[in-house]
């Protein structure tokens, strides 16, 4: 089956943007003022790093807070408040800079609460959903103010990367400190306000630059508020159409950078319909990528077979994911028992995003065509986040972004990484992934720990906890007095330490 662009829903944004800009563009903008406006489709859910799992979270957490380590644009672990070096395959010792040491308070950053934050992690009490990835840690001793050792119970060459939650003040831990509110850590951005849950401004330490996230959900308003001059910059969660319409625009500029965030189809390993392989298999044949990359996503996104993108040094390039083959998926169906006269049903849950319920309806359609009949349920954010962490669902869609490590696969698919102790929400079990898991973690050459996640990985697509949909190209939108903002492939809004309004000089619109 194919698409046409004009066969969606899309040209109703066009006709409600053409109807609303003659009115917009007859008047004045609204006044401006020194506030740089980002908007979001989704409020964030915390600003505590040790339970940032959602994206909007943790991108600005990530300015909030300083972690030890960071990565850069090729995967690859590099110091970020502190440098490290091994002692030994299971002993790790991190020195502290000079950079990021003063929390926003005043307080001074040391060893001390590099321990704290991680030992807070790593206590089931807490329930944070990264303790999975960090339970190699058998002990975390604090040498002096600038010197904390990571003591493991097995030895791991990718240690250094998994220090990457943001650092809190270990005094502000002690007595209970709700971050997820009232955020305090040292990276170069502050919690201005956060008024209520559409409005959260931070401060930028360098200059005293005010950014507020304005969080608009519908696609249509924030791109309305961006020509009328609320809105400053855009990133993500547009339609093609929009995008392709906002590139025409004169005080509008676009740029388009090749991302790596994963879209998949994921299901209940639980449930008696979704538990069944051949049922995920006739599901994963059943949707046409291609069509929907070309006429929907307007090219912006490549096929995927994996988590990890092909160039990442532990992705596989040979995988590509299921070929679209419907007469396999009903095949497929007959050998599980389903035809004409016996259809399956399955329900499937998806946010209320326009695009993202416009994609639902996509794949509801060319599931139909297969002999699948879905039951399509759109929820807000917090309701439908809150359902896929719970279990409650057959089948939903979402994506991973921002994902660096390969230890991504312990957090996701290691049967010890159900909620709260990770997220494999799906409730996934299988010994041969834990194992596979497990020997590549152990193993130190990083080349044969490589091969390793490229055997979990094909094995992955055999069993399909997930399918594998695309990967994501990241868009970033502005007025044209916007300037300085670096776009990231992994979609990150680290652009806003750098992002600059350009004066305009006879302050005309």
């Amino acid at each position: 089956m194919s698409f046409r662009s004009d066969s969606f829903p899309g040209n109703l944004y066009q006709i409600l943007l053409g109807s609303f800009v003659l009115v917009t563009l007859a008047s004045c903008t609204e006044p401006r003022t020194d506030t740089i406006n980002f908007g979001l489709s989704t409020a964030p859910v915390t600003l505590d790093p040790r339970y940032a799992t959602d994206a909007v979270s943790d991108r600005i957490t990530r300015l909030i807070y300083r972690s030890p380590v960071a990565f850069d644009d090729h995967y690859h672990a590099v110091p970020d408040l502190a440098v490290w070096e091994p002692i030994a395959p299971d002993h790790y010792r991190f020195r502290l800079g000079e950079s990021g040491r003063r929390f926003h308070d005043g307080g001074y950053l040391t060893a001390a609460d590099i321990k704290a934050t991680y030992d807070s992690v790593l206590d089931p009490v807490n329930a944070s959903p990264h303790r999975g990835s960090l339970l190699m840690i058998s002990r975390i001793d604090v040498m002096d103010d600038n010197t904390v050792d990571f003591i493991l119970d097995r030895p791991d060459p990718l240690f250094p990367g998994r220090l990457v939650i943001g650092v809190l003040p270990a005094r502000l831990l002690a007595s209970g400190h709700a971050f997820s509110k009232s955020p305090l850590g040292s990276g170069p951005m502050q919690l201005q306000d956060w008024p209520n849950e559409n409005s959260l401004s931070l401060l930028r330490y360098s200059d005293h630059q005010t950014v507020r996230f304005l969080t608009v959900r519908d696609p249509t308003v924030r791109v309305l508020k961006l020509i009328r001059g609320e809105v400053d910059i855009l990133q993500g969660d547009l339609p093609p159409e929009m995008t392709r319409w906002l590139s025409q625009q004169p005080a509008i500029r676009v740029e388009t950078k090749e991302g790596n965030t994963f879209a998949y189809v994921g299901f209940n390993l639980e449930d008696p319909v979704t538990s069944r392989l051949e049922i995920r298999k006739a599901i994963a044949h059943a949707i046409d990528r291609d069509a929907i990359i070309e006429y929907v996503m307007g090219r912006a996104a490549r096929k995927a077979g994996a988590l990890l993108p092909p160039a990442h040094w532990s992705g596989h390039p040979g995988l590509n994911g299921y070929v679209y083959d419907p007469d396999a998926a009903r095949r497929l169906l007959r050998e599980a028992g389903y035809g004409d006269a016996n259809p399956l049903q399955l329900t499937y849950k998806t946010s209320n995003d326009p695009f993202r319920l416009r994609l639902a309806t996509i794949i509801q359609d060319q599931l139909k065509a297969a002999g699948i009949h879905v039951n399509i349920r759109s929820y807000d954010w917090g309701t439908f986040y809150g359902d896929i962490k719970a279990g409650r669902f057959q089948m939903y869609s979402l994506s991973w972004v921002g994902l660096k490590m390969p230890d991504i696969f312990r957090y996701l698919f290691h049967s010890s990484a159900v909620p709260p102790d990770g997220a494999n929400r799906g409730r996934f079990k299988d010994a041969r992934v834990d194992a596979l898991i497990e020997a590549a973690e152990a193993t130190p050459d990083l080349e044969q720990q490589a091969g390793l996640y490229r055997d979990l990985q094909a094995y992955l697509l055999e069993q399909l906890p997930y399918v594998p949909l695309w990967y994501e190209d990241t868009i970033l939108v502005t007025r044209a007095d916007i300037s300085g903002y670096a776009l990231a492939a992994d979609g990150n809004y680290d652009g806003l330490m750098t992002v600059t309004r350009v004066q305009e000089k006879d302050g005309s619109h």
